[in-house]
């Protein structure tokens, strides 16, 4: 049995790897706009499992497996064995003998790590406290598509140093880019044991403006991501200051795009005129995660498809 392909964090794939995924999606996205049928994934399954809430990762990777041809199927753990506390190394072992890929969104990523060392099939990180790669994916995909080449170019993340921000990190280091941090004092990124994101790809700062300042991309995310609502109003009062507000991205290059994973609090993490305004290309961004997704399925489960 050949050795599965997994995606657990950014730094899975190589650069050559990424590369091949970013120009594919844009292929399938063409194809997808054209009205084409491509399905070279009829009769084949792909298991979602939800340990957390989802709109974007759960319409997306199930429209994007039957455009290819597949079905995606749906379990929590209010309605699998999962939420009465099967081992998840069991649920690997089960699954991957009834599925063809797996995708995962779930708190630890701990869990994605032993679902994948039981998994026959190919896992998918849909999301976890400490990373989110298909969404880093999406968004590298959206830049290129606006822009051209991410290499050599500079992003601004404000905010929280959480999964988004960590996975800015991986990229950063893979693709060439330069990666300006701002968080609040105590906030900051964790660098988790075992993980080099290469520290001359990325500085650190306490203070949005000076992280904004010719950036080509700015983008944030929620405060209080899930699972931390307890602190909800200590991180309200400690990012006071940290919205992307107009006169924030007016630091930052004249051309510069903003980008939002979504949900988005208006007025909190984001002015509403700069969400809804010209530099905003959140809703390309949200629907690049099909398309992306497409193409990391198929990379995953096919190989290199230069068709």
């Amino acid at each position: 049995m050949t050795q599965a392909r997994h995606f657990l964090q950014f730094s899975d794939l190589s650069r050559e790897a990424l590369t091949h995924v970013f120009e594919r999606a844009a292929i399938l996205k063409r194809r997808r706009n054209a009205g084409e049928l491509y399905r070279p994934l009829i009769g084949q399954v792909m298991t979602m499992i939800f340990e957390k809430n989802s709109t974007r990762t759960r319409v997306s990777f199930e429209a994007g497996m039957s455009q290819l041809g597949g079905h995606a199927m749906f379990l929590d753990s209010k309605t699998s064995q999962l939420g009465r506390g099967e081992p998840v190394e069991d649920t690997a072992r089960v699954l991957s003998r009834m599925s063809d890929i797996i995708m995962i969104r779930t708190f630890d990523q701990q869990a994605v790590e032993a679902l994948a060392a039981n998994s026959r099939v190919p896992v998918i990180n849909g999301l976890t406290n400490e990373y989110h790669p298909c969404q880093i994916l999406a968004d590298v995909f959206t830049f290129i598509e606006q822009k051209g080449s991410i290499a050599g170019k500079t992003v601004a993340w404000i905010g929280d140093g959480n999964n988004m921000a960590r996975t800015w990190l991986q990229a950063a280091k893979i693709l060439g880019f330069k990666l300006k941090v701002a968080t609040p004092k105590g906030y900051e990124v964790a660098v988790l044991d075992g993980c080099d994101y290469g520290a001359d790809c990325y500085e650190a700062f306490n203070d949005p403006k000076e992280a904004v300042k010719d950036a080509d991309l700015v983008t944030t995310d929620v405060f209080t991501s899930m699972g931390f609502e307890d602190e909800a109003e200590a991180r309200r009062q400690a990012f006071c200051g940290f919205m992307v507000s107009a006169e924030l991205m007016a630091l930052a290059r004249s051309d510069a795009l903003f980008m939002h994973c979504l949900p988005a609090h208006r007025g909190e993490e984001v002015a509403a005129e700069v969400i809804d305004g010209p530099q905003s290309v959140v809703w390309d961004e949200a629907e690049n995660r099909m398309h992306v997704q497409k193409a990391l399925i198929e990379y995953l489960l096919l190989g290199q498809v230069n068709d």
